[in-house]
This record gives C-alpha cells, sequence and structure tokens, in this order.
C-alpha cells in the first residue's frame, strides 16, 4: 500500500461567474428599489427646503418686530426713511434669504407694511414651485398668522 496518494482537486469544467440571468435580475431589483427610493428622496428634498423657508420668514418677522420695538411702527424708522427689508428690491437682505441658503428655491418679501401691520412671503422657484404643489407659497403676519394653514405646510 502506498500512502503517499495526493489529493487531487477535480478539473474545472468551466469559468468561474455569474450567468446573464442572474445580473439581469440583480439590475431588475435594484430598478424597483430605486423607482420606489426616488420619489421619497425627491418629497425629502422638498419638504427640507420648505422648512429652511418657514425659519427664514420667521426670521423676516423677528426682524420687524425688532424694528417696531424701536420704531414703534413696522413701515418707516423713526427719522422717516423705509424699512430696508421692504418692496421687491429691499435694501437689506437677511442672510437666510442668500442663494447659499434658501434664497435660490424661495423669493422673500415683505409688501408694503403699514403702521401697523406687515406680512412677510416665501414664495417658491424653480424646481420648488413645480415640486412643492401642496403647500406653495408661505407667509406670516403682525399677528402670527401662517398660511396656508392647511395640509401640515408650518
Amino acid at each position: 500500500m502506498n500512502r503517499n496518494t495526493k489529493h487531487a482537486t477535480p478539473p474545472r469544467s468551466g469559468v468561474a461567474g455569474f450567468s446573464l440571468i442572474e445580473l439581469m435580475i440583480v439590475v431588475a431589483v435594484i430598478a424597483v428599489i430605486a423607482s420606489i427610493g426616488y420619489p421619497s428622496y425627491i418629497n425629502s428634498i422638498v419638504k427640507t427646503k420648505r422648512a429652511a423657508a418657514e425659519g427664514c420668514v420667521s426670521q423676516y418677522a423677528g426682524y420687524m418686530e425688532r424694528f417696531y420695538t424701536v420704531n414703534l411702527r413696522y413701515d418707516k424708522d423713526a427719522a422717516g426713511a423705509d424699512n430696508p427689508v421692504v418692496g421687491a428690491t429691499p435694501a437689506l437682505t437677511l442672510d437666510c434669504a442668500g442663494p447659499q441658503n434658501s434664497g435660490a428655491d424661495y423669493q422673500f418679501q415683505v409688501a408694503a407694511p403699514t403702521a401697523s401691520t406687515y406680512t412677510v412671503t416665501a414664495t417658491p422657484l424653480g424646481a420648488q414651485l413645480s415640486r412643492d404643489t401642496t403647500c406653495g407659497a408661505l407667509s406670516i403676519d403682525q399677528a402670527g398668522t401662517k398660511l396656508p394653514s392647511t395640509n401640515g405646510c408650518w
């Protein structure tokens, strides 16, 4: 008896790898997962940008209240000069409304305040306008009334 027998591995009959059917199944599974996940991702982006706009509108409202505290009116200061955040092209833009923040997706405006009232509005622009059809423009006034008040926009 010869104890020095070699244990040889059986010869391979084919090439190792994945078949075309297996690869197609993997691609199909990835496509199904992506088709479910992409709308959810876009919805999250829309909500995040809306939340940033809500914060900016609140900052504008805070600015207006501080302006009122100093000048006892919303539209003009004690010297008679207009409030610098008022109008379509304001002299002062808050940092939150800059293009690096929410200014690329929303336009912020304090439209024609009176001595005792104001309304700050954030109007969606571009892709945000077409994607955020539920809420649209967000606004707040001197009494803290937030519009739209439905659909959980605020």
